[in-house]
């Protein structure tokens, strides 16, 4: 077999170790997080990760560390195959990762807490970034923070931006433009390294989430930051989106996030929405996305087709994890949970 479709093979064999309808079953039936992680370690693939944790002192931080190195991992064993692009998929990845850390620390920042940074930075990252992890956690204002972030590619990103009056950082507007530079990346190695079905089938992928992403943060921003359609507007990356700039647009010019909804309902994309069993719209995102990377992995013949949407899954079970531990820690109704599970 070619190395590039072992990859597909690899990933499809990985998926069909995912936790199953059963294994959630038995998870919601659990009436405790010692419970739930005697589950964990004895059932599922999740074993290994979690073999010398004590389950009768979990720490939630330290517990996701691991998984999330888990999922890593997995992923990169993947990318260890000759596939066309699979080392840019693993730049990809660790590039989402370090923009979530640097948006993780300025709202620590913001808030006066950066000390808490280093105990919840994931440690398998610290191999592969480019980032400056002791003097970004002894950073205690926003010009140490961009000291730290000189010599990479963050630098000329953040350097734009400043605190008000008040010492607060537009988080929203630098999102935004981290979001913006992974994405750019991403699509460039498309562009210039993929072909054919591979290609169409990628930037269908991207283009796709990034659709729901503009979608979500219209109504994110409308809803709780009530924001002039310019200033949202502004936040938008079109460019990576088949959303036309029309419809964008009335989305940003809506009165109420309830009338933006109805626009997204009237496009192609937006009929999709009622077919995802969504609770809460924050969930449209990953239950559309969870919907294509299952039809990839199960059907495309493109190996990074599969591999990325392999990825996708991957981090979906992971926050089907996290949603089960949390609500059983907090004693939540089991039916609220099994709503907040993506399956």
């Amino acid at each position: 077999m070619p190395t590039t479709y072992a990859v597909s093979a690899k990933a499809r064999a990985k998926y069909g170790r995912f936790l199953t309808e059963r294994d959630y079953e038995s998870i919601l039936a659990c009436q405790s997080v010692p419970e739930v992680m005697l589950y964990l370690k004895s059932h599922t693939h999740f074993a290994s990760v979690l073999a010398e944790v004590n389950e009768r002192d979990v720490h939630r931080g330290r517990l996701e560390q691991l998984l999330r190195q888990y999922l890593f991992n997995e992923f990169d064993s993947l990318c260890r195959y000759d596939s066309n692009i699979s080392a840019s998929f693993s730049r990809y990845v660790i590039e989402k990762t370090e923009a979530e850390q640097i948006i993780r620390f300025l709202i620590l920042l913001n808030s006066n807490s950066t000390e808490k940074f280093i105990f919840q930075f994931p440690d398998f990252l610290s191999k592969h970034t480019e980032l400056d992890i002791n003097k970004l956690a002894n950073a205690r204002d926003y010009k140490e923070f961009l000291s730290a972030l000189q010599g990479t590619s963050y630098y000329d990103i953040l350097r734009q931006f400043k605190p008000d009056l008040n010492g607060r950082l537009p988080i929203s507007d630098i999102e935004n433009r981290l979001y913006d530079h992974v994405m750019s990346n991403m699509m460039e190695i498309i562009s210039k390294r993929t072909k054919g079905s591979e290609k169409a089938e990628l930037l269908s992928l991207f283009n796709t989430m990034n659709d729901y992403s503009i979608f979500s943060r219209i109504l994110r921003l409308k809803k709780y930051y009530n924001l002039s359609p310019e200033v949202i507007r502004a936040n938008m990356q079109p460019q990576y989106s088949s959303l036309s700039a029309k419809i964008i647009d009335k989305m940003c010019e809506a009165e109420t996030a309830q009338e933006a909804f109805a626009i997204m309902q009237s496009t192609a994309r937006g009929r999709i929405i009622g077919k995802t069993g969504y609770v809460h719209t924050d969930d449209i995102t990953p239950r559309v996305q969870y919907r294509l990377a299952k039809k990839n992995i199960h059907f495309s013949n493109n190996p990074s087709v599969v591999m990325i949407s392999f990825m996708f899954l991957s981090e979906i079970e992971l926050m089907n994890v996290i949603s089960l531990i949390e609500g059983i820690r907090y004693q939540l109704d089991p039916k609220i949970i099994q709503s907040l599970i993506i399956h």
